[in-house]
């Protein structure tokens, strides 16, 4: 499977979650920021964890363990939360991703990314857009727009428009 239309490279920041290693298209990420206090917000699922304030603009935080059913995990001084945009109709908006850590911007040639696997009905693994192949270990490409349902993402953009941090 190639991720672009020709040979070229496309760069993936990773982050990990556990033991598992993701990737998001590095022009998808903004920022990635040191752990900070995240202001909670009532009535939200589990994995939202609050807000933060970002220069003036308030940024809903994912916690991505929860979202993808993982065990919430101990905070460590690696925490990190990745900032990112995700388009919701044609708005962009903007959502922090706590992750355990990141760890590199990694360059990766459409001959290394192997499509997304077919695991059944039971699993919904559309949000995956690849399966990066380096050193015989998998990284797993994230298609970050496609991660959360549209209702999650007007949920989110809801929190950013009415809340003040």
């Amino acid at each position: 499977m190639s991720m672009t239309a020709s040979n070229e490279t496309t760069q993936f920041l990773t982050f990990t979650l556990g033991e598992d290693v993701f990737a998001i298209d590095v022009t998808m990420a903004r920022e990635v920021l040191d752990l900070c206090e995240v202001t909670r917000v009532p009535q939200v699922p589990d994995y939202m964890l609050g807000v933060i304030n970002l220069r003036g603009s308030v940024v809903p935080v994912i916690d991505m363990r929860r979202k993808f059913g993982m065990p919430a995990a101990k905070q460590t001084r690696d925490t990190c939360i990745v900032v990112v945009e995700v388009d919701i109709d044609g708005d962009a908006v903007v959502v922090g991703a706590l992750a355990d850590s990141v760890r590199e911007v990694l360059d990766l040639s459409p001959d290394q990314i192997e499509p997304a696997p077919r695991i059944g009905t039971h699993l919904n693994t559309e949000f995956i857009k690849g399966m990066g192949n380096l050193d015989n270990r998998f990284v797993i490409i994230l298609d970050i727009n496609r991660v959360f349902s549209s209702d999650e993402l007007a949920l989110v953009q809801g929190l950013a428009e009415t809340d003040e941090v």
